[in-house]
């Protein structure tokens, strides 16, 4: 059975060769190329750029002193058998944090991978078994998903439903439909709200980290925002289904006299939902500090995380940050480690 330490020291050689590979271009076009090429071949919202910015997010996580400083925190009462993870496919290698948490928990990981990704988790899952080849008996991947000992599932609030049914007599984490919000109070930099452009259009906006609403003071002006995610444009404006979206949502709001705000390549609704879809970001005002806080706090269950540059509820995130988790910024608030070592 593979130690703490020789299971901390894979995951950090994996991380050594990520952080290389994507900082030497030459070495980067040797060895990754193909993998980006098939990935974005198999899931078009896969671009390489998408691509590379999860992976570089990856590689922070692994960095040793990271890695120390997170499993120090913890009782590392490792328990035997298998997880079952049924992973995502939003955005490029959503699963990988799972994977790492039942790796360094000790246990082996029975994956169930989106058929939208993959490429890239088998890829990172090949890679770590080099680096600590007994790993190769801790990593399974399967088509169907039989009921395990422990189980991860990471869906739609459609899925979950069936999830919560199928796995209620096995000890699990279901995971459901989330998105991220950002407070506006008015005066923000043109530099702020550019960094917020990068929250609410990395990865075409489809993570649950993805800003999807914004909050904004009664009588906000929507110019300065416009102008400062102009950048973002080109882009995504470049992107078919990305454009698809676009046209077809402008058709929807159009048909139904909704009312909306537009420029080029995003649409702005007025609406209460968190959620929203693909080249439309929901906004709604709020009256006061207490309206905003009463609001987000009865929403809590929907929300991933909070943008925002000033404090409310204590953990917000600055503009521009909201696609690079820590390594303990685990999905739904659950502590998946903590949870893996107790059950």
């Amino acid at each position: 059975m593979l130690t703490l330490s020789e299971r901390l020291k894979a995951f950090a050689h994996l991380g050594i060769y990520l952080d290389k590979t994507l900082k030497e271009p030459d070495h980067f076009q040797n060895d990754f190329d193909s993998v980006i090429q098939k990935a974005e071949k198999m899931n078009p919202w896969f671009t390489k750029e998408n691509q590379i910015m999860a992976l570089n997010a990856i590689a922070q996580m692994l960095k040793p002193d990271v890695l120390q400083h997170w499993t120090e925190k913890y009782l590392m009462n490792e328990k035997t058998g298998s997880v079952g993870l049924i992973m995502a496919g939003n955005i490029p290698a959503v699963g990988f944090h799972d994977l790492l948490t039942v790796l360094i928990a000790g246990r082996k990981a029975i994956v169930k991978p989106s058929s939208s990704d993959t490429v890239l988790i088998e890829f990172l899952a090949a890679k770590l078994a080099a680096f600590e080849p007994q790993l190769k008996d801790y990593i399974e991947f399967v088509d169907k998903l039989q009921k395990p000992g422990v189980v991860i599932a990471t869906g739609s609030d459609n899925s979950a439903m069936y999830f919560e049914h199928y796995f209620k007599n096995i000890p699990h984490i279901i995971r459901r439909n989330r998105n991220s919000v950002a407070i506006l109070s008015g005066d923000e930099t043109k530099e702020e709200l550019s960094l917020l452009g990068k929250d609410v259009f990395s990865y075409f906006g489809l993570g649950c980290r993805n800003v999807s609403k914004l909050m904004v003071p009664e009588g906000y002006d929507f110019k300065n925002f416009f102008e400062a995610i102009q950048q973002y444009g080109d882009t995504l404006m470049q992107h078919t289904k990305y454009m698809n979206n676009y046209d077809y949502y402008r058709a929807i709001f159009l048909m139904e006299q909704k009312p909306f705000l537009t420029n080029n390549f995003l649409h702005l609704v007025e609406d209460a939902k968190i959620a929203s879809p693909v080249s439309t970001l929901h906004y709604q005002y709020y009256h006061s500090p207490d309206d905003l806080r009463q609001s987000l706090t009865f929403n809590l269950e929907k929300i991933q995380c909070i943008v925002s540059h000033k404090p409310l509820l204590g953990d917000e995130v600055a503009f521009g940050r909201s696609q690079y988790p820590s390594v303990t910024d685990y999905a739904d608030g659950v502590d998946t480690l903590e949870f893996l070592l107790s059950v």
